[in-house]
């Protein structure tokens, strides 16, 4: 599969841009609304005009059509044609590029068994759930074999546990076809989960290109050091491996269970929106729970800043400003704190 490179690409909002993307990666385009997420992907396909260039593999590609770039594209909208079953719509481009049909079910039955949709068949789209017609389209972009795959907002409009299913199996299924793969998110959490590398865009520009671990401790201007959110750095004293995966890691008071894969550990990073305040104890497992203390309460924008002590740990919690007017804080306060497993990250020494 090949890398992808643009060169000086400008269009509408994008200014400037220049980006290597790496063969066989997950690349992950994360930023708001409005911040070049599709119209870096429009480029890369061929549909839509821009200066500059693109190369794909090392070939300039600028004046190669859309349909020979070797280019998988699901948009965000699935674009599904409701009068086509779902078996039609996944054949739709195998037939427009004169696959001859022998070939062409013989793809589309081994992309509908893929993607566990094979009993959808004869379903027409209006029929299928959120969940199914992502499916579909994922299908139907995949059945000319193309070299790289561009997904816009994949799991958009889908309920956590949907997407959260779904994110997963996709990744399975492109490491499997290490396939060079460009995804587009505005969800930093979805990006750290699957990609090799992170782009962080911001009114066209691409502020920071790195590992998720780095966009974490490393990042490079205040304005991605405000994406990904201030977080709470605390020295470790001490730790021991618990099982395969697990380790517990000690800093002053506080004992605290994160997730391992190896090396010694010096610091440990804690989400803000990943600490859980209440003003009672709180049921469940005492795995990561603590008793603080408020030392200061802030607004910031919709949400609430609410600094905790904790023995000689201090950290920084973030939640909504309607969770937070649930409860009855204020400075001075002991509260029950509840530091969640699965963002915990650490420093290697």
């Amino acid at each position: 599969m090949p890398d992808i490179e643009l060169v000086n690409m400008d269009r509408h909002i994008c200014r400037n841009v220049n980006l290597k993307i790496m063969d066989r990666e997950i690349f992950v385009v994360v930023g708001t609304t409005g911040a070049g997420k599709t119209t870096l992907l429009n480029v890369i396909a061929g549909v839509a005009d821009y200066s500059g260039s693109v190369l794909i593999d090392g070939v300039n590609v600028d004046r190669v059509s859309p349909r020979k770039r070797g280019v998988g594209y699901l948009f965000q909208s699935l674009a599904l044609f409701p009068h086509m079953t779902v078996e039609s719509n996944i054949a739709f481009g195998l037939s427009a590029g004169g696959t001859e049909k022998s070939a062409a079910d013989s793809r589309v039955t081994s992309l509908m068994e893929m993607m566990h949709i094979k009993h959808l068949a004869h379903r027409y789209p209006h029929t299928l759930s959120g969940g199914e017609k992502k499916r579909v389209a994922l299908a139907r972009s995949l059945a000319p074999s193309p070299q790289i795959l561009l997904l816009d907002e994949p799991t958009a409009s889908l309920d956590h546990q949907t997407a959260k299913y779904l994110r997963t199996e996709l990744v399975s299924l492109l490491k499997e076809l290490e396939m060079t793969t460009v995804y587009v998110t505005h969800d930093l959490r979805e990006a750290e989960e699957i990609a090799d590398r992170i782009a962080l865009m911001s009114h066209g520009r691409i502020e920071q290109v790195s590992t998720p671990h780095d966009f974490f401790f490393n990042p490079r201007t205040e304005f991605v050091s405000e994406f990904v959110g201030m977080l709470n750095i605390i020295e470790c004293t001490r730790s021991r491996v618990l099982t395969s995966g697990l380790v517990e890691v000690v800093s002053d008071e506080m004992t605290m269970v994160l997730p391992y894969d190896g090396g010694a550990i010096r610091k440990i990073a804690i989400p803000p929106d990943d600490i859980y305040i209440s003003d009672v104890k709180p049921p469940g497992p005492a795995l990561n729970r603590f008793t603080g203390k408020v030392e200061e309460i802030s607004r910031y924008g919709s949400n609430v800043r609410v600094r905790v002590s904790i023995g000689k740990n201090k950290l920084l919690a973030e939640l909504p400003s309607g969770a937070f007017d649930e409860l009855s804080l204020q400075e001075g306060k002991d509260v029950h704190v509840v530091i969640k497993l699965r963002r915990l990250r650490y420093v290697e020494s």
